[in-house]
């Protein structure tokens, strides 16, 4: 896990620690979720393939309403909001929806993040998948959990015994490179997995479901609890030079760092890597 030490994050204006408030919020736009899941939507696009639903507003509001009234005094970062900057050293960074193609055509396989912000580093973060009930949970320095049970990030040391998961995202020519990319494995790999959530995908790496899992272009709320749920899980992430991913790193590299290393050595050279 990270050694950072861990900021004091003030107790709610009711009293509450910001991990109760953080899971509540969760749970409230995993419910929403649910409840609208296979039935008639509002469907609306931001880009050529980047859908959006009424479903992700509504969870959205929710969840903003929980966060604003315990913390009113913190910044927000919210996918479907107008970023809020109170000139607090912490922020909510908020994705009512991961996955909302997935969602949109009825593939189970979709969840809800909140994360908290301190610096713009990630100090708590939450990942809940509502259909099968799990919560990934990481607190810097107390590892990370999903329901209860710790996680670890793969034991695989190289990358041809290593199933690899990713997302191709909005940008096509970039998508592009990274299918070439893939193509150029195969097959000396175990396996490849598009997970249609890059949410679920760094959190599966982080439990070690999958091996390793690579994007090139992410918003924050996208890989803000990620980050910490893999260094808490004992991995790291890295952006496509090798350096440190934060917050703000549109690229994100998630696994052990020997397995990050591999794939690394065996791209090394390659277009996607660039940039």
């Amino acid at each position: 896990m990270t050694s950072a030490p861990q900021p004091q994050v003030p107790t709610s204006r009711t009293g509450r620690q910001a991990m109760d408030v953080v899971t509540e919020a969760a749970r409230i736009a995993g419910q929403i979720i649910s409840d609208r899941f296979h039935t008639s939507l509002q469907v609306s696009f931001k880009g050529r393939a980047d859908v959006v639903t009424d479903v992700d507003l509504a969870a959205e509001k929710a969840v903003l309403e929980l966060l604003r009234d315990e913390y009113p005094d913190f910044g927000v970062l919210a996918e479907e909001s107008s970023p809020v900057d109170t000139g607090s050293p912490y922020t909510w960074v908020v994705d009512p929806l991961d996955g909302t193609r997935n969602y949109s055509m009825g593939v189970p396989h979709f969840c809800t993040v909140v994360a908290l912000a301190h610096y713009g580093e990630t100090v708590l973060g939450v990942t809940y998948d509502p259909v099968r009930e799990e919560m990934f949970i990481a607190e810097v320095g107390k590892g990370a959990t999903v329901n209860g049970r710790p996680l670890a990030v793969s034991e695989k040391e190289d990358i041809e015994s290593a199933v690899v998961a990713f997302d191709l995202g909005y940008v096509d020519e970039k998508a592009g490179v990274a299918l070439d990319m893939i193509r150029s494995f195969w097959p000396n790999i175990q396996g490849f997995r598009l997970m249609g959530s890059s949410a679920l995908g760094m959190a599966y790496a982080a439990a070690g479901r999958v091996d390793l899992y690579f994007h090139h272009a992410l918003s924050p709320w996208d890989t803000v609890s990620g980050l910490l749920l893999a260094r808490e899980a004992g991995g790291e992430v890295v952006d496509r030079q090798g350096e440190r991913a934060g917050l703000h790193t549109p690229s994100v590299i998630a696994s052990s760092p020997r397995l990050i290393q591999s794939f690394l050595q065996a791209t090394e050279g390659h277009p996607w890597r660039q940039g």
